[in-house]
């Protein structure tokens, strides 16, 4: 079988509705006069056709037309597609109100297909009769072949986030983590640089060697790097590549350890970002920026009362060893401004704080510079990812100094999320862009329009949505 998919709006008609019910006879409106609530926002509903192409016309319901928006359009044909057993061709033209943009609209379309169609990887003996996946195709009047083709892009980069958080740590050690981006990176042509535990030793990057201590799988540190233009700026992507989190002898619950392995999701969505960075060719420089271990408990293992030396001299009382994200990342970001990047932004599944703060559905967001998280929030808008600033205070910055032996703790009393992003805050210098991204909450999803229960790879798309609006005529 195979289906067309058209969008119906409440109060208006597209003129590709006008086209397939003359094509039909006047049957789609015959249909719809059956009920007039099909048109309503997220209404799916079927009606049998056959001719010599499409046995079923899938019929979505819009809503009115001045409420339709691009991550509305996005969700719908998200789940119109989802729910499809078979082929089909989604009319895009039906879907556009008359003043949007028909090529961030069909990016949009093409995104919601590819992101609804993703399966998570899984371990389970395959069955024999396993259905194929389904085929999608846009039709259009205009030409949206490289509007669709970026949408896919962007959706295969995020499903493959989605992949690396999704990996259990038996199958993904940082080594493991190390090779994957190197074998992009040679596959592109990228400079690179993969530093082991003695080069780190040799560096001085105590953080990452501090919660690695515990750990019989060795410590990574991975950068590669992308010029692709003549300007000076240098964007910096961090993102914590923890591939199990036990809490270290400030040991997590049972419960909240399990799915530990997912603690490399600002890794994910780093890499993920980059690479569509680079498969799209966007004229910039960017680097990204790994810092990779497991956090376990052994006789060598890092303990509370800990004193160790970071990267750029600081040296931090270690009050609490499963806030050893803040670790990392402060060697990470210290050794990206070393590699000359003009602005940052790191993420991390950091706290659990800012999931109580702001939910599963919002990213909590910090920065020390209102013009960069100006730009960033607009291009989370464009890409339906929301995400909220939150503050760093002095009051948290101040209670970070009261160790008595170092120039640092590593965690105090008081709002978690706001605490741990005044330590990274600590590790940038005040002349740089930076921003924080706090994704504990949104790394992962309930099942939805846009994919199934689990890893979300919540912000790939942001991240290049800011890159291709912001950095490209800079």
């Amino acid at each position: 079988m195979k289906a067309r998919v058209i969008g119906i709006f409440e109060d208006f008609k597209t003129e590709s509705y006008e086209q397939l019910n003359n094509e039909l006879n006047g049957m789609l409106e015959k249909f719809l006069a059956k009920d007039a609530k099909i048109s309503h926002y997220k209404t799916i509903k079927t009606m049998l056709h056959s001719d010599d192409d499409y046995d079923v016309i899938c019929i979505v319901g819009l809503g009115k037309v001045a409420e339709y928006d691009l991550n509305m359009h996005r969700k719908l044909i998200g789940a119109a597609t989802k729910s499809l057993a078979y082929d089909a061709t989604v009319l895009v033209d039906s879907f556009i109100p008359n003043d949007a943009d028909m090529l961030d609209y069909a990016q949009a379309a093409s995104e919601g297909v590819h992101l609804a169609q993703y399966q998570h990887v899984n371990y389970k003996k395959k069955a024999e009769d396993e259905s194929p996946q389904i085929k999608i195709e846009f039709e259009s009047q205009q030409e949206i072949g490289a509007s669709v083709g970026l949408g896919e892009l962007l959706a295969r980069f995020t499903n493959k986030a989605r992949e690396l958080y999704s990996t259990p740590a038996n199958n993904l050690t940082s080594a493991d983590l190390a090779n994957i981006v190197l074998e992009f990176a040679e596959k592109h042509g990228l400079a690179t640089d993969i530093l082991g535990k003695c080069q780190l030793e040799e560096a001085g990057m105590g953080g990452i060697l501090a919660v690695n201590q515990g750990s019989i799988n060795e410590p990574r540190l991975i950068v590669a790097k992308y010029m692709n233009s003549s300007s000076d700026e240098i964007l910096g992507l961090i993102g914590k590549g923890v591939t199990f989190d036990t809490g270290g002898y400030s040991l997590k619950t049972a419960a909240s350890m399990y799915g530990a392995h997912g603690d490399l999701g600002g890794a994910a969505t780093m890499f993920g970002a980059f690479c569509a960075i680079v498969e799209a060719k966007l004229p910039v420089n960017v680097m990204l920026v790994i810092p990779s271990t497991d956090n376990v408990v052994s006789a060598n293992a890092l303990k509370p009362g800990d004193v160790i030396k970071m990267l750029n001299g600081l040296t931090v009382e270690v009050n609490n060893t499963d806030a050893e994200g803040r670790l990392i990342l402060g060697d990470a970001l210290t050794c990206a401004t070393q590699m000359g990047a003009t602005r940052m932004i790191n993420a991390a599944t950091l706290t659990g704080a800012v999931a109580q703060a702001l939910g599963g559905k919002i990213t909590g967001a910090f920065t020390n510079n209102q013009s960069f998280m100006g730009e960033f929030t607009r291009a989370s808008e464009k890409a339906g990812e929301q995400v909220w600033e939150l503050p760093i205070f002095k009051p948290e910055q101040e209670a970070l100094k009261t160790s008595d032996v170092a120039d640092l703790k590593n965690a105090t009393a008081g709002p978690g999320a706001l605490i741990a992003a005044a330590f990274l805050k600590e590790f940038v210098p005040d002349d740089i862009p930076w921003i924080h991204l706090d994704i504990a909450g949104t790394a992962t999803m309930s099942d939805s329009e846009l994919g199934p229960n689990g890893a979300s790879g919540v912000l790939v798309r942001t991240l290049f949505s800011y890159v291709e609006d912001f950095l490209t005529n800079v």
